[in-house]
């Protein structure tokens, strides 16, 4: 009774301690973007105004902040502090959201990954910070998206030209089309406009279901041969089908009628710092295998005539796979290799 009564005289006297919501918000977890935009942060100094304040340096955070900042490359450029499409006015950013964070301990990653490495204790790869993932760059047609396929559809609605995936023994579509290399860039341009491409392309089966667990241990990012012309509505199809998975965005901008300039697939995963790259075209894959980067060569199905190059195939760096069950054991293989 006497320590209830000093208990309700306390609390009458002495007014109860403020609480900074805001910083222990900050300091527990970002709030998550789900929609087009930043993840809205609260600075840690900020004690008046709006709290819903948005950072204007999202894009320029470095890599190793935790649980991330999305960062996105050849889309967005940085002017006087307002971002710009490069070549183009002020604008809107888009952005992926940030992965959502997940345990892997007890998963069945670690409990493969023990298997494989046979010492039983699970991989210090898979318990250090994001900065410590394994950095995998995965391209997008044909390895995320069939867009072979819609491109088909296209061609032989308004070229009457009927094309079957099983023709296409190399990824150069003036060979099978028997025209110029510049003619075939111009239908492909033409293709982009339409709802062929825009609604046709669809994700390649198991992609998303593999990347959402591979994210736990692995830093993904986008690298993409796609053109400039095409970001806008790219970012907009990984949003859809793949939310919040990709860390950063790469766009090589090959084959543009515009002649802009374009970068090799060797030179953005080195600069990103990728050990892998998921992609379906030998031509690219042997690039990078010489530049000492592992492949996984994409064949799904084994459905693929253009990735079946005996030439990539023998590279010691790269592994051919034949859907994203594949991926999966294949780079579980490689993390519990690694020292």
């Amino acid at each position: 009774m006497v320590a209830r009564g000093a208990s309700r005289l306390f609390s009458r006297h002495c007014p109860p301690l403020p609480i900074n919501w805001r910083s222990m918000a900050l300091n527990k977890v970002v709030i998550r973007a789900t929609q087009w935009g930043f993840s809205p942060f609260l600075s840690r100094n900020e004690s008046h105004g709006n709290p819903w304040k948005v950072r204007d340096d999202l894009c320029v955070c470095s890599q190793g902040t935790s649980k991330g900042v999305l960062r996105l490359r050849s889309c967005l450029d940085r002017h006087e502090g307002v971002l710009r499409r490069a070549g183009d006015g002020s604008r809107k950013a888009h952005a992926v959201a940030p992965p959502y964070s997940k345990s892997v301990h007890g998963s069945d990653e670690v409990r493969v990954a023990k298997l494989a490495n046979g010492r039983g204790t699970p991989l210090g790869f898979l318990s250090h910070s994001s900065a410590d993932k394994l950095v995998v760059a995965v391209d997008v047609d044909e390895v995320l998206g069939s867009f072979l396929s819609a491109l088909n559809k296209f061609i032989a609605e308004h070229y009457c030209a009927d094309h079957a995936l099983s023709e296409f023994y190399v990824y150069e579509f003036f060979k099978i089309w028997k025209c110029s290399r510049t003619e075939a860039d111009i239908r492909v341009h033409e293709f982009f406009k339409t709802m062929y491409f825009k609604r046709g392309v669809q994700p390649i089966p198991g992609a998303r279901q593999v990347l959402d667990k591979l994210s736990t241990f692995c830093h993904l990012s986008v690298v993409t041969s796609r053109q400039n012309v095409i970001k806008d509505h790219t970012l907009e199809w990984l949003e859809e089908h793949y939310p919040g998975l990709f860390q950063e965005i790469h766009f090589g901008n090959h084959f543009a009628l515009d002649g802009g300039h374009s970068r090799p697939k060797s030179e953005i995963c080195r600069g990103m710092g990728a050990r892998l790259l998921i992609d379906d075209n030998p031509r690219y894959a042997l690039e990078c295998a010489e530049a000492g980067i592992s492949v996984l060569l994409f064949d799904y199905g084994n459905s693929y005539p253009w990735s079946k190059c005996p030439a990539a195939a023998a590279h010691p760096l790269v592994t051919r796979v034949h859907g994203w069950d594949d991926v999966h054991r294949s780079i579980l293989s490689l993390v519990a290799s690694s020292p």
